[in-house]
């Protein structure tokens, strides 16, 4: 299709785990739209371009290969996919601050800022510019700052449209979403460049299913839906801790409050905790919110959120070391599942990397299998989160192994953990794993997804969150 026959030109800055599945599926449910992904990392675009794309995401392939070279493009010429679109989405990491002011707590909007500057720069015509990224509360304010600071009179629409993805159902959140919000300024113009985006959505997405408000309520809504799914993680593993002191099921206490409508079931399976690139980033940015305006008591409120998650980590590693005869050292430790859930190869806060981080403490030899992630990638995370890497930490590459086969990777342990509910974990060998394993044989089930009864007639000693250990409890 030539350039003049598209009904709209999309642009989008940056080829992540949002910015790549979001324009995949609008590209299929719009085939008169022509939509490029644009990014620095020529390493990223090309493998875009190739059948080993760079996130792995159940159904991502397909969709991509249905409109690559259609009406999907993947590029590193920014300068001038910009310049040919109508709407220009930006798409980048807010990770949060390390350094200077609100560290650890804050969100760097740095390249937001960036993106503007380059759109401001090479644009020829107005355009309407969308935040895809998850920013603080009025970041749209610093956007359309620099927007108009342009020298050729360009007008420049700002809308809010953050995602509401989960990793490993991300295509069918975005082909069936729950909701689609688009925040703008409520001014004509703002208005309108709202009902172009509505416009894109309402391809597939029906009407009274994307809710339009202003700007400001859009970019919060981001944070507040992520701080209550994180909240609600945090209640029911502060739970478990007690069902494990009482000899309560911590299963049973989610199935009797999740009956109640007003609850609900989901976000109530307690594990070892949550991770991933926005639950705890996106709590402590709204913490930080909170502090800047001068709301102390709010930010303490959710800043417990973390804590509680934090303290359900350690409390898992700590048991770990407890119920082995208080040490770890020198013992083969199998780790199964490393990514943050199952159906993704994403690491970033990942409950594995602490538990790992902990045992490497107590100078155990841990064995890693996952399906989806690589070495690189963990030693990657590792670094930038605990700040662990083979230049301060000897002997850290023979200390983790990383296998390629679950049954290499409890060969000879002591102990196995489940820290990913990776489906295949449920139906292994386990008498075949048991024979295998040094005796006493232990696991430690830190997604309640194994039948710990079965085990135990095998031989194990099971240790699962929130669940009663038999043998602490003589009236269950």
């Amino acid at each position: 299709m030539s350039e003049e026959n598209w009904d709209l030109k999309i642009c989008c800055m940056g080829a992540g785990y949002v910015g790549g599945p979001t324009m995949a599926v609008i590209a299929q449910k719009c085939p008169k739209i022509r939509v490029c992904v644009v990014d620095l990392s020529k390493k990223q675009i090309d493998a875009w371009n190739s059948q080993s794309l760079p996130i792995y995401e159940p159904g991502l392939l397909e969709v991509v290969n249905e409109g690559r070279d259609r009406n999907l493009f993947f590029s590193t010429d920014i300068d001038e996919e910009i310049e040919k679109a109508d709407i220009v989405f930006i798409s980048v990491n807010t990770p949060t601050k390390t350094k200077g002011i609100g560290a650890g707590r804050a969100a760097n909007i740095k390249n937001c800022e960036l993106c503007a500057r380059k759109i401001a720069d090479v644009a020829t015509s107005d355009k309407i510019v969308v935040e895809k990224s998850t920013v603080p509360v009025r970041t749209a304010q610093a956007v359309s700052r620099v927007l108009s600071c342009n020298e050729k009179g360009l007008n420049f629409q700002v809308l809010s449209n953050p995602e509401f993805l989960a990793e490993g159902t991300a295509i069918g959140d975005l082909t069936a979403p729950d909701r689609v919000l688009i925040g703008g300024q409520q001014t004509p113009e703002g208005l309108k460049a709202a009902e172009t985006l509505v416009s894109v959505y309402a391809n597939w997405v029906p009407r009274d299913q994307i809710l339009t408000t202003n700007l400001w309520s859009s970019e919060l809504s981001k944070l507040v839906a992520n701080a209550f799914l994180a909240q609600r993680v945090s209640s029911i593993n502060s739970i478990s801790a007690l069902c494990e002191a009482t000899g309560a099921d911590v299963s049973e206490i989610s199935r009797a409050v999740g009956m109640d409508d007003r609850i609900g079931k989901r976000f109530l399976q307690s594990s070892v905790g949550f991770g991933g690139s926005c639950f705890q980033k996106d709590i402590l940015n709204l913490v930080y919110l909170c502090e800047t305006y001068g709301l102390d008591e709010c930010a303490a409120y959710w800043n417990q959120v973390v804590a509680m998650n934090d303290y359900q980590k350690n409390r898992f590693s700590r048991k770990i070391v407890a119920k082995m005869f208080n040490t770890v050292t020198g013992k083969k430790i199998a780790i199964l599942g490393y990514a943050f859930k199952k159906d993704t190869g994403d690491v970033r806060e990942t409950p594995a990397m602490f538990v790992v981080r902990d045992l490497l403490d107590e100078q155990a030899n841990i064995h890693v299998y996952d399906p989806e992630v690589s070495r690189e990638d963990m030693w990657t995370e590792m670094d930038y989160t605990c700040g662990i890497n083979k230049d301060n930490t000897p002997r850290l590459e023979e200390s983790v192994t990383t296998s390629d086969c679950p049954y290499k990777a409890c060969d000879g342990a002591h102990a196995l953990c489940i820290l990913t509910e990776w489906d295949q974990f449920k139906t292994l060998d386990y008498e075949r794993i048991y024979k295998s394993m040094a005796k006493p044989a232990f696991v430690f089930d830190g997604r309640n997804i194994l039948d710990s009864e079965t085990l135990r007639k095998i031989g194990f000693e099971v240790h699962s969150v929130g669940k009663p250990d038999p043998e602490a409890f003589s009236d269950l």
